[in-house]
């Protein structure tokens, strides 16, 4: 079993948990995922805090060991592509936290690079490198 969190970056926008609720919607109705995933929505904020106006922001995976990294990451970006304004987002996968920029496509290299940064966990914070080396 693994396990990853998915977060929209803070500058994603102010309805996060709705956003965060259409995620988890499309994860759970993926037919490549099926029952090999399940998610729930959280929050971050001490106990307490939703009455002060904080929300869900953040859905916790847990994912069966036959499923890949990659078949997840797809699904996420799938997700993120079908929105008006692409969010970033943060996916993480024990002590590694990959971002994802709102501008722009993830190509089949960058896919790439997520997943094999997804598959390691030497406790780093990454942004997927650029074709030059560069975050």
């Amino acid at each position: 079993m693994s396990e990853y969190e998915l977060r929209l970056a803070p500058d994603s926008g102010e309805n996060a948990e709705e956003q965060l609720r259409s995620l988890l919607h499309w994860l759970r109705e993926d037919e490549n995922l099926g029952p090999g995933v399940r998610g729930t929505l959280c929050s971050t904020a001490p106990p307490g805090a939703e009455d002060m106006g904080a929300g869900l922001d953040l859905v916790a995976l847990i994912a069966g060991s036959a499923l890949s990294s990659g078949s997840l990451v797809f699904s996420v970006l799938e997700w993120r592509a079908g929105r008006r304004r692409a969010p970033a987002l943060v996916v993480r996968r024990g002590r590694v936290e990959v971002r994802i920029p709102a501008d722009g496509a993830v190509d089949a290299e960058e896919l790439r690079r997520i997943v094999a940064a997804l598959g390691e966990d030497d406790g780093r914070t990454r942004e997927p490198e650029g074709d030059d080396g560069t975050a």
